[in-house]
């Protein structure tokens, strides 16, 4: 059984027991997560689809660690103006751990 939830305004495939890295919430670690915003679960042949949420659904989450993402460099350069600039970035995300899918 998996569903698929929006989580910050993007889409997650959420499956009972797994962890899934989304972006940075502002919970405690340790504290748990509910969303209702579910918008398809899926249960072996079984599927219901939401417009856009399936009702009376929702995900139970505990929330884990921060995280840091990859590191991604950002190269900028105009040739022959002797114009180079390097920015590295690193995106912060939380860990949740999915406890139960209801619906």
């Amino acid at each position: 059984m998996y569903a698929l939830v929006e989580i910050l305004g993007k889409q997650y495939k959420a499956v009972e027991g797994e962890t899934l890295q989304v972006d940075l919430l502002s919970l405690a670690e340790g504290s748990a997560y509910e969303t209702d915003k579910v918008l398809a679960v899926v249960d072996g042949d079984k599927a219901t689809f939401g417009t856009p949420y399936v009702a009376g659904a929702k995900v139970v989450a505990t929330v884990g660690s921060e995280v840091k993402g990859d590191k991604v460099k950002v190269y900028k350069f105009h040739r022959r103006k002797g114009y180079r600039r390097t920015q590295g970035h690193r995106e912060q995300y939380t860990l949740i751990t999915i406890n139960k899918i209801e619906g």
